[in-house]
């Protein structure tokens, strides 16, 4: 395929498994009346967790029965179970051709799929408990395909018979964002016709344990979980773990059009970078200037002016980082006060995915666009007081939307940001 950087890209399927609804319909009306999906977990409790909250998509075990035989079930994790529920809805959704075992390979189409932590379930309830008993032999042939990194990708790249170049990024918090910007790049490039992209992640204890450990998450919303992730808050005690799969099909417009399939919207802009642990990034914060920079650098990508973005999706993870990230998006647009740019966050809801959060919030952000609304934040009515100058950007209850960009920002350990820029489609 011959190279062409002016390739413009489009999105022509989703789908998408969260904690407070399965596909694009139930997520949608989620999204618009504000239910969240935070729940108590009394597993979290006997483990002595101080947060005993998160998100988890819910009825999986009856909905996984409808979309894979028990043969490959039983070879599958959850973060490989969720990204098959979520890829084949999105593949369904975009049009494409029945999913069969007897296909032929879709030379045209690739798959990335990141994941922050993957298969830490398998290895802390199978490997490691049969390795310690000295019953190796006991693990079976299937365990290595259960924890090895590239287990979403892969697993999902044989559902669908795809012969693109499949596989796994990682990135932490930034995962599934980078990982539909380097989509979009494959295809601007011309390496491929269609790509897959997104993030997933599982719900188990190990994967969410350290992060309890560092006392990053809210411990005292225990006993009202609804309430518990309060992005912007001034009474935000921490991030709420969260866990699911959100992925995107990305496509040249030329392939789009060819066979007359539904556009969701245009990428217009991206960017991944690194602060480099320096300016006041390190390991676990990021350097203001990076993050500057990854957004200013993703508009100078779409030719795309501050004053035309009238709406962000943030990171917002309801931490003290909050308020910098809303000085960041300050800096780099150029606007505060009145003249911000309406701002929520779908973590209110959902939690932090981590590797997935990226992939669930670009879909809540294409849904938002392409139906024209924009969804309150939960849990913010008492603004963190450093983001009171923004108060009427952040909205609170979900309001109509015409606009033409909405920016979608992750930020991740190791101090990597990612930003994509959102195009309304028009012809």
């Amino acid at each position: 395929m011959v190279t062409n950087d002016s390739r413009r890209v489009v999105i022509t399927g989703m789908g998408v498994l969260a904690p407070n609804g399965h596909g694009l319909e139930a997520f949608e009306a989620a999204l618009r009346a504000g239910v969240s999906g935070i729940r108590f977990y009394e597993e979290l409790e006997e483990l002595k967790f101080g947060c005993q909250v998160g998100g988890i998509p819910q009825d999986v075990e009856e909905i996984k029965h409808r979309y894979l035989p028990e043969e490959d079930l039983l070879a599958m994790n959850q973060a490989m179970t969720y990204t098959a529920i979520a890829g084949m809805d999105c593949w369904r959704d975009a049009g494409l051709p029945d999913i069969s075992p007897d296909s032929e390979v879709d030379w045209d189409t690739g798959a990335i799929i990141g994941a922050g932590i993957g298969g830490l379930d398998t290895a802390g309830d199978k490997l490691i408990p049969k390795v310690l008993a000295k019953r190796v032999r006991r693990l079976g042939s299937t365990m290595v395909e259960q924890v090895m990194g590239s287990a979403v990708s892969a697993k999902l790249g044989g559902i669908l018979g795809l012969g693109g170049q499949v596989y796994t990024n990682s990135s932490a918090c930034t995962t599934g964002t980078e990982a539909i910007v380097n989509a979009y790049l494959h295809i601007r490039e011309g390496r491929a016709k269609r790509m897959l992209a997104g993030g997933a992640e599982g719900s188990s204890p190990y994967i969410w344990a350290g992060f309890d450990g560092m006392r990053v998450l809210n411990t005292k919303s225990n006993a009202s979980p609804e309430l518990a992730s309060r992005p912007m808050s001034a009474s935000a005690g921490g991030f709420i773990p969260g866990s699911g799969a959100g992925l995107l099909l990305l496509e040249s417009l030329e392939s789009a059009q060819e066979r007359g399939a539904r556009i969701y919207a245009e990428i217009g802009g991206t960017n991944v970078n690194c602060g480099g642990h320096r300016g006041g990034g390190s390991m676990t914060a990021p350097n203001p200037e990076g993050v500057i920079r990854c957004v200013r650098a993703a508009m100078a990508e779409g030719g795309i002016q501050a004053d035309e973005i009238g709406a962000v999706n943030g990171h917002l993870t309801a931490t003290f980082a909050d308020p910098k990230e809303i000085e960041n998006w300050s800096k780099a647009l150029g606007r505060s006060g009145p003249d911000f740019p309406l701002i929520n966050s779908t973590k209110s809801m959902i939690g932090h995915g981590l590797g997935a959060a990226g992939g669930l919030e670009c879909t809540a952000t294409v849904l938002q666009l392409y139906k024209g609304f924009i969804h309150g934040s939960l849990n913010c009515e008492d603004l963190h007081p450093e983001i009171e100058s923004i108060k009427n950007s952040v909205v609170h209850s979900t309001c109509d939307y015409d606009g033409k960009y909405i920016a979608k920002s992750s930020f991740g350990f190791g101090d990597v940001n990612g930003c994509i820029i959102f195009r309304k489609w028009e012809n």
